[in-house]
């Protein structure tokens, strides 16, 4: 579904992505993983075209799509959860949810799987997405970019600031996404046990590169956690 090759990124004279590369598989969560600062962020903005890569490629379905602009890339089908969630305080759950429609018709039915997902949503529908906890936030920003229906899903630190139970939630949602086949998943993660319970691939980044990768079952054994202990 996805294939990033050999991608460098610079934030002014800083050399932030050195030659990154990996692949997104339909049906597989690969989980993104590293200390703080090392860049796992600017490489999620750069997938999503928020940041611009300097070189390298960005394919999805075998078609490059480095030159798009976000709005393009959403269209192809890719739905980003960004870290902080960045929901519109002031519109309801329910404006939020079309927020994600936005590029389709008008008439549009919101999926009612969302809800089927996210009960609590369909409680709030009504409610200001200010008025949420911050776990509630959380579900509506992931079923914000579920709503299209998207082919490849990328989140940003999901479990950032959010209660255990509302954890196990999103977890066994993002599970289930991944389980039905017609999805790839990138999880960006600093919980490691949260990460390593989804990992059907890893990558360890560190300055900017990939300085490991394999099969989530094996990152136990291959010493992951030792190496994005801070």
């Amino acid at each position: 579904m996805l294939t990033v090759k050999n991608i460098h990124q610079y934030y002014g004279g800083s050399h932030i992505l050195r030659d990154v590369s990996f692949e997104a598989t339909l049906g597989k969560v690969t989980v993104l993983l590293g200390r703080n600062g090392v860049g796992k962020t600017t490489l999620l903005k750069s997938l999503m075209g928020l940041v611009p890569i300097k070189s390298g490629s960005i394919e999805l379905e075998g078609k490059p799509i480095h030159k798009s602009t976000p709005y393009e890339r959403a269209r192809a089908g890719i739905g980003f959860v960004p870290q902080g969630r960045e929901i519109f305080a002031r519109l309801t759950v329910e404006e939020n949810l079309r927020m994600g429609l936005a590029y389709k018709s008008g008439s549009t039915p919101i999926p009612a799987e969302l809800f089927e997902l996210f009960p609590v949503l369909k409680q709030m529908i009504n409610r200001r997405g200010g008025d949420l906890s911050g776990g509630q936030q959380q579900q509506l920003a992931i079923a914000r970019a579920l709503a299209p229906k998207p082919k490849l899903l990328i989140l940003d630190e999901p479990t950032e600031g959010i209660q255990p139970s509302i954890i196990k939630d999103i977890g066994r949602v993002i599970r289930m996404l991944a389980d039905r086949g017609d999805m790839a998943i990138v999880l960006c993660e600093q919980y490691y046990d949260f990460a390593q319970e989804l990992a059907d691939d890893y990558l360890v980044m560190e300055r900017g590169e990939v300085i490991a990768r394999g099969l989530g079952k094996d990152m136990e054994a291959q010493g992951v956690r030792q190496l994005v202990a801070i």
